[in-house]
């Protein structure tokens, strides 16, 4: 079973553009919505409605910069400072141009800081790299669920039949 996107963003239209474009880019993860920080923590810490989720961590969490209760930060610092959750590959996806946004976001370990483009293809083209990339091409961290099956098959191709 493939790990799911988990896509933090509390605008409506950004939402709306986001899955659009990822769903162009024909990913078969399932993408799970959060609109804000705080929620998007309860998932990932497994608490409150999401304490009875199952077992695992999402391919990738993209995450926007300014969002209500708790922002993108301090949901990249949870991440970060939590040995379950440190491994969760981080993209910022923001507007936001800020200088000290964008360092604070690497000292923080952000995998990639994106500016959502403003052209709806610009846009949906930015995604689409996005999810294809970090759920498809980029190799996981030893001793996840995607590598450990990556090995399994591989041996089974080893073998003559």
């Amino acid at each position: 079973m493939l790990k799911p996107i988990l896509l933090v963003e509390d605008n409506p239209r950004d939402l709306e553009l986001t899955l659009v474009a990822l769903e162009r880019s024909q990913l078969a993860n399932d993408v799970i919505v959060m609109r804000d920080g705080a929620e998007a923590l309860d998932y990932l810490l497994r608490r409150g409605e999401h304490a009875e989720r199952a077992d695992g961590n999402p391919a990738v969490l993209l995450l926007d910069l300014k969002l209500p209760k708790i922002d993108g930060l301090e949901v990249l610092k949870t991440v970060r400072e939590t040995t379950e959750l440190r491994s969760i590959p981080v993209v910022m996806l923001t507007s936001s141009r800020e200088e000290p946004d964008l360092m604070k976001a690497y000292e923080l370990g952000v995998n990639a800081y994106v500016v959502k483009p403003v052209e709806f293809r610009d846009f949906v083209t930015a995604i689409s790299d996005l999810g294809i990339f970090w759920a498809v091409l980029n190799e996981p961290p030893p001793g996840s669920l995607r590598l450990q099956r990556q090995r399994r098959d591989r041996k089974g191709e080893e073998q003559p039949s």
